[in-house]
């Protein structure tokens, strides 16, 4: 392997240590300050980091009966955007969460614990009803036993403990700008689970699905990519018999576009943005997004307030060689009961970016996408949904706008170099109905927050 002889190196000079070959202690020397201070100061580096960002439409083919005389009941779209970023102790690949429980860097292996969700692809029309996705939990391994394939397996479970086993490989193929990635696996799914989403109220045996498919992207240039997919599923036995099935194979395709790290540039050993962290408060508002950014902000009767907690960690500090500062920024949010709701927690995952405006001092206009979770419905969203008739989700699409200005350098102060004052709107929403994974509805919640970001 690549790190083989500088790891031989490292354990042979501390053997060395260890049996006494070295056993003067170094002295103190100017040269030996600055090389600690160097030391030091590496450690606090901040290096490029692999990432993404992008928007997809799938589309799938209903494999289930329509009794209900659905129109555009064949097939099912839903409009996606997608996350990635990936280091040695997490990873985020679109809809897919998971944390390293072991991945040491000179093994084949790698086992993590991960949440992705599904989807269940019945007509649009009464997706919002029904709920359809599903949220599945488990552990995944995979051993890299090629140069250009893997092979994996996962134990799984949807939330109600209806378990499945998938176990598959995957490669990948580099053709001047394109790559490929073909795909197979085997899923062997529980009785229960085959029940549930194949045949509902008729019990049926376990059985095993089979799946083969194609991913593919092409690097059109700098940062900007395009998409694509095909994939097909095969029914098991037990599953196509069901009453409810009227066609064992299922097709699924994606097109889309995306932002990644450029492959015709080094990554960078330390980008010039910092880590962060962010604290806000927010007041609810029932008018939408546009009205807000109009500057026509209707009071909440029930005076909704939201504190919000952002870490920012540093992607990159440039995009299509623009100045851009991009972070991967997981937040934590607490909304304060009020009369028409009890106080319930929010969780947020996104990527955001930051263009620094140098004049008079330096000010920046933000924007960041991604996903947001509530433990409970807040009275805003609840609200609106019950006006409109809508099942709300607690799963949905996450946008933040913000301007804020650096303190120092509008103070002249470098004691508060580095600290943001700023005005944020929080904003969760569904994206027109476009998109399963979110309920397919129409509406959401925005807080207009003021917060104090401090770079370290």
């Amino acid at each position: 392997m690549n790190n083989f002889q500088p790891k031989m190196l490292a354990a042979s000079f501390a053997i060395c240590l260890s049996s006494g070959a070295i056993a003067e202690e170094r002295p103190v020397t100017e040269s030996a300050e600055l090389e600690d201070a160097q030391l030091a100061e590496n450690t606090k580096k901040n290096p490029e980091q692999t990432w993404g960002l992008a928007a997809v439409v799938r589309s799938a083919s209903v494999p289930y009966v329509n009794g209900l005389d659905l129109e555009n009941s064949e097939r099912v779209s839903t409009f996606i955007p997608m996350l990635y970023f990936e280091n040695e102790y997490v990873y985020v690949r679109g809809l897919t969460l998971g944390a390293y429980l072991y991945n040491p860097k000179e093994s084949d292996w790698n086992v993590s614990v991960l949440g992705r969700l599904r989807f269940v692809d019945i007509p649009a029309e009464i997706q919002n009803e029904l709920g359809a996705d599903a949220l599945d939990l488990g552990v995944r391994g995979e051993y890299q036993y090629d140069k250009n394939w893997y092979a994996y397996s996962e134990l799984m479970t949807d939330t109600d403990g209806d378990w499945y086993v998938q176990a598959g490989t995957e490669g990948e193929y580099y053709f001047g700008d394109f790559t490929v990635q073909p795909h197979a696996s085997l899923r062997l799914k529980s009785s229960d689970f085959n029940t549930k989403y194949y045949a509902l109220n008729e019990d049926i045996d376990a059985g095993v699905d089979y799946f083969v498919g194609v991913r593919a992207n092409y690097h059109v240039v700098s940062n900007l990519y395009l998409l694509g997919a095909a994939n097909i599923q095969i029914l098991d036995g037990n599953a196509k018999d069901a009453a409810l099935i009227a066609d064992q194979v299922q097709t699924e395709y994606y097109l889309g576009f995306g932002f990644f790290n450029d492959p015709g540039k080094p990554r960078k050993s330390d980008l010039s943005n910092k880590p962060y962290v962010r604290v806000a408060h927010g007041w609810g508002t029932p008018s939408n997004l546009g009205d807000i950014l109009g500057g026509d902000i209707e009071d909440d009767p029930y005076n909704s307030q939201i504190t919000t907690v952002f870490y920012g960690h540093p992607l990159t500090d440039s995009l299509f060689g623009l100045p851009l500062d991009i972070y991967l920024t997981p937040g934590f949010g607490w909304h304060w009961s009020n009369d028409d709701q009890a106080s319930s927690q929010e969780y947020i995952l996104a990527i955001k970016a930051y263009y620094t405006i140098p004049w008079p001092f330096d000010w920046r206009l933000g924007v960041a996408e991604g996903m947001s979770y509530t433990s409970k419905i807040n009275s805003l969203e609840q609200n609106e949904f019950d006006e409109k008739g809508y099942e709300p989700n607690n799963f949905l699409n996450y946008l933040d706008f913000s301007i804020d200005v650096n303190l120092g350098s509008m103070f002249n102060s470098r004691s508060m170099d580095g600290v943001w004052l700023g005005y944020s709107i929080h904003h969760r929403s569904a994206i027109f109905e476009k998109s399963s994974q979110y309920g397919r509805i129409k509406g959401g919640s925005n807080y207009n927050s003021v917060y104090l970001q401090f770079d370290f």
